[in-house]
């Protein structure tokens, strides 16, 4: 009995937590579902020009995916294409998710953002981009990253 009560409570209070109104500036419905290289990532061809892009929790890369089997795939398809300022092998770490939103493609209602730490060699401090499985919009490379080399 405890812990469905336990349940309940925790089920309101993180329903609570997510607002009605989205946050989210750079969601397009309208993007084109982004094509898969030969290596097994995403074919990106445009650098973005707002120094917000990805780095910003109302700006992240909204990357979509069509089903469950994909949620996490395509953030590796994304994030396996970019490479460092100088074209430095990066790697990279899911921190946490974070930031709930309101979407209509999830069970839920629900999304979250999920946090990535970037590095590559010589670099000062890692940096952290925002990645949105949830909606789509433009694939671009942030600013101060490249594409990598095939």
């Amino acid at each position: 009995m405890k812990k469905t009560v336990f349940f309940i409570f925790l089920l309101i209070t993180s329903v609570s937590c997510v607002s009605t109104k989205s946050t989210l500036q750079n969601v397009d419905d309208n993007a084109p579902i982004p094509q898969v290289s030969r290596n097994n990532t995403f074919v990106i061809t445009e650098y973005s020009k707002d120094a917000k892009y990805g780095y910003n929790k109302d700006y992240p890369i909204n990357i979509f995916f069509r089903s469950t089997k994909d949620d996490s795939i395509n953030q590796e398809r994304f994030l396996n294409a970019l490479a460092g300022p100088k074209g430095e092998k990066i790697t990279f770490q899911k921190v946490e998710s974070c930031c709930p939103f309101p979407t209509k493609r999830s069970e839920m209602g629900a999304g979250f953002l999920d946090v990535y730490e970037i590095t590559w060699e010589g670099q000062k401090k890692p940096i952290v981009l925002y990645v949105n499985i949830y909606e789509k919009g433009a694939l671009m490379v942030p600013m101060g990253l490249s594409l990598k080399k095939f």
